[in-house]
């Protein structure tokens, strides 16, 4: 019984959200599929697919499997192109989307020492901040801000991403310093894309309501007018870590922030004969950024 190849098929299933497209993906037909997801289920002896006319949809069982069976495959992956790196080189081109801000800020200007030491791929950097279909627009990965601690998307941490209340000192000096969570409300809060900031405190997460003369749905706009002095806005220290570090911005309510949720990551399409461009960038980004990343060194967070 080939029990690795069940994993790789509930595993496309699951990444697919449907038998018929895992099939197109393995070459199989969706009868042999669906023959492969009982035979599992049967062999373990519980649902892990809730089917409907419609869609499938992981059981609770289905969803703590999935994340067992991504990571044996990743393992086993990562064996395998342990041995193949000695003769794989990286090539072809390499598609990645990135949220504009960050790709700009803390993506294309680091290309140059990847492309020097993979001479034989080119990357076609895309910046947007829709949230873009891999598979569909034909990327082979995204860089992703968010959080996908509970997603069934195959996606690498690459970074931790915090976002403090800041604004300029000299807003701060006509309006004052808040100094607890409730006069916080009552100051000119920039929004961007957003009527209300969930924040993590000392109590646990306190939602704050935004309002304020100015409503964007461009970050940078945000960033243009907090250091204007229009008023406060929660950013993320990529963003504004060299000026947090100089003094043009100050944090505000230092106990609240948002950082436990959401992350930098690499997400891509399939484990599944990942290729060795995708593997060196993502390496390339993950070794760049590590754990406590450029932008947040010399910061108390």
């Amino acid at each position: 019984m080939d029990r690795f190849g069940d994993l790789d098929v509930f595993a496309h299933v699951v990444t697919a959200r449907s038998m018929s497209a895992a099939g197109r993906q393995l070459n199989l037909s969706p009868a042999v599929i669906s023959k492969r997801i009982r035979r599992l289920e049967e062999r373990l002896g519980v649902r892990l697919l809730q089917r409907t006319t419609r869609q499938l949809a992981l059981t609770e069982a289905g969803q703590g499997f999935y994340e067992r069976v991504v990571s044996i495959l990743a393992s086993i992956e990562d064996a395998e192109a342990w041995v193949a790196s000695g003769v794989g080189q990286a090539r072809g081109t390499l598609r990645v989307s990135a949220p504009t801000s960050f790709g700009r800020l803390h993506v294309a200007p680091h290309l140059k020492p990847f492309l020097d030491a993979n001479p034989l791929v080119t990357v076609d950097l895309v910046l947007t901040d829709a949230f873009v279909d891999i598979v569909g627009e034909g990327f082979d990965l995204a860089v992703r801000i968010a959080d996908l601690q509970d997603s069934s998307l195959v996606a690498k941490r690459l970074a931790p991403n915090h976002r403090v209340l800041c604004a300029a000192p000299d807003y701060l000096a006509k309006a004052g310093t808040p100094m607890t969570i409730e006069e916080l409300g009552r100051h000119r809060l920039i929004a961007h894309n957003a009527d209300h900031w969930r924040l993590d405190g000392p109590d646990g997460p306190v939602t704050v309501r935004v309002s304020g003369p100015l409503r964007t749905n461009s970050s940078e706009v945000v960033r243009e007018a907090l250091l204007a002095g229009v008023g406060i806005a929660l950013r993320s220290t990529w963003d504004v870590g060299p000026e947090l570090k100089s003094g043009a911005l100050q944090r505000v309510l230092p106990a609240y922030s948002v950082g436990k949720r959401v992350a930098v990551y690499a997400v891509y399409p399939s484990r599944r004969h990942m290729e060795q461009k995708v593997r060196a960038f993502v390496d390339y980004l993950g070794d760049l950024y590590g754990a406590t990343p450029y932008w947040d060194e010399g910061l108390a967070l």
